[in-house]
């Protein structure tokens, strides 16, 4: 099928602040695909979200789940305009950066950076033919030279090559359409954020959301938290 509405792909859906991203695009108008590992999960939230949202199975580790679900989601629906990269994990608080292995990082590389290069590569070509498109990396200061906190190495050397790997797409893009930016949701209470964290997902979401319909004006390049600038 093919929509006027405007299509939204959301990586790592099915729950926290990538299911309250869906929630808020699909309520915004967005026709939005619910990804997930498990297509089980996918097919119960976007159930719950309704708004037409639709399950698409999705494992950003593996190159042909990536392919296949944005195959899956321009057959549906026609078009790409909005990529959240959301999916992310190997959270490994509480270890030294000397003690960090090999497979923590190469686990931590796979699903935080590489995965969110996997899903552009494969939406890039949809991305360029839609009107206004938009590209969100969701990161985390453990990524950033400024307010990193330096106990999570795996996963925050992870996140700081994915805000490199965005500033750089910006210039790549920058003669296009796509605005391309990468941002910090907070401390959320999600099951890697824990109960203890500051903000609700939908508090999370707000940052991802605002990236996701800027306007054609809007900044490319930049990390955004509260959505406002924050340093590298």
């Amino acid at each position: 099928m093919s929509t006027s509405r405007r299509v939204a792909l959301v990586t790592g859906a099915n729950r926290g602040i990538g299911r309250a991203i869906a929630e808020r695009l699909a309520g915004d108008g967005h026709l939005v695909a619910v990804c997930a590992r498990v297509f089980g999960d996918a097919v119960e939230a976007a159930a719950a979200i309704g708004n037409d949202a639709f399950p698409v199975q999705l494992d950003v580790t593996d190159p042909v789940s990536v392919d296949a679900a944005v195959i899956a989601v321009i057959a549906h629906a026609g078009a790409v305009h909005v990529l959240v990269n959301n999916a992310g994990g190997h959270f490994d608080e509480g270890v030294q950066p000397s003690q960090v292995g090999d497979d923590d990082l190469r686990d931590a590389f796979e699903i935080n950076t590489i995965g969110p290069l996997r899903m552009i590569r494969a939406a890039l070509p949809h991305l360029l033919v839609a009107d206004s498109p938009r590209i969100v990396n969701v990161s985390s200061r453990s990524g950033t030279f400024s307010s990193t906190w330096a106990n999570a190495p795996a996963y925050g050397v992870s996140k700081a090559a994915l805000n490199m790997l965005t500033y750089q797409l910006a210039k790549e893009l920058e003669s296009s359409s796509i605005l391309v930016n990468t941002c910090c949701p907070g401390w959320v209470r999600t099951r890697m954020g824990g109960s203890e964290a500051e903000l609700s997902v939908e508090e999370g979401a707000d940052t991802p959301v605002w990236l996701a319909t800027l306007p054609d004006d809007g900044p490319s390049g930049g990390m955004f938290c509260e959505r406002q600038p924050l340093a590298w």
